[in-house]
């Protein structure tokens, strides 16, 4: 799918420091957090990696729709990093801001977005989230902008009320441009049933969200993507840098992967 151009695409998350006004900001302002970016999206290309998403994730405790500030801070840093990318960027504003995320890329040239919480009810550590599908659809129609839209399914550091499939199903007739499924938490395997049992009721692209590593890659040769982060970091740790090299280990087995189609 596009913006992507090959199949199975590797998708790097840039973890942004914490972000002005958010619990942990520890000063230093918009341009450390910046030079932080752009060192992680350079170990992304260096690496190989298809792609990128921009994520406040370390922004917690987290707001159910980011504040102002928040807003304003990701676009800047947004644009700096779309403005020399040579690979699609993404943006996912947490916990659930699709709508601020979707104004983001409108504003940036950010290709695509992630949804956390696309449609339906997520019970979180932020209370109930309900989802915002047609809001996104009626406000991405209005902005005239062909931006992405991947919605997750039964996302992660949440519980649900339906199962994965009709999770899937409802998912997929509310319009988003691909599905992705993750395990319980941020790093954390995907189990590869949740992944069979959506591929089962949907036609969209389904990403694999969380714990991807080389060491179980070979269980997602369904998966139409791969959307990675903790696992690229050095020595695993969320607010660690990018590590070139073990981009480009999991970029090559990636590779691999889609040779043997």
């Amino acid at each position: 799918m596009e913006p992507f151009k090959c199949k199975k695409p590797l998708i790097g998350m840039i973890h942004l420091l914490p972000l002005p006004g958010s619990p942990r900001y520890a000063g230093g302002g918009i341009t450390k957090i910046i030079a932080a970016a752009h060192r992680d999206l350079r170990a992304l290309e260096e690496g190989g990696a298809d792609a990128a998403i921009v994520e406040n994730v370390q922004d917690t405790p987290f707001a159910k729709q980011a504040p102002k500030e928040t807003i304003a801070a990701m676009t800047v840093v947004v644009q700096e990093l779309a403005r020399e990318a040579r690979i699609p960027i993404g943006v996912n504003v947490l916990r659930n801001d699709g709508i601020a995320a979707l104004a983001i890329a409108a504003a940036t040239g950010a290709k695509f977005i992630r949804v956390n919480v696309f449609c339906g009810v997520a019970f979180t550590d932020q209370g109930l989230i309900e989802g915002e599908a047609r809001a996104l659809i009626e406000r991405r129609k209005c902005l005239g902008v062909d931006v992405k839209i991947l919605a997750d399914v039964h996302v992660k550091h949440a519980a649900h009320l339906t199962t994965i499939e009709e999770a899937a199903l409802d998912a997929t007739r509310n319009g988003p441009d691909g599905l992705i499924v993750t395990g319980i938490g941020t790093g954390k395997r995907t189990p590869p049933e949740k992944l069979q049992a959506v591929k089962q009721v949907t036609d969209l692209p389904v990403f694999i969200g969380s714990g991807v590593r080389i060491d179980n890659l070979s269980t997602y040769r369904e998966a139409d993507g791969f959307i990675v982060g903790t696992s690229l970091k050095e020595d695993g740790r969320l607010d660690a840098p990018i590590d070139p090299e073990k981009v480009r280990a999991l970029a090559e087995a990636v590779v691999g992967l889609r040779d043997t189609e």
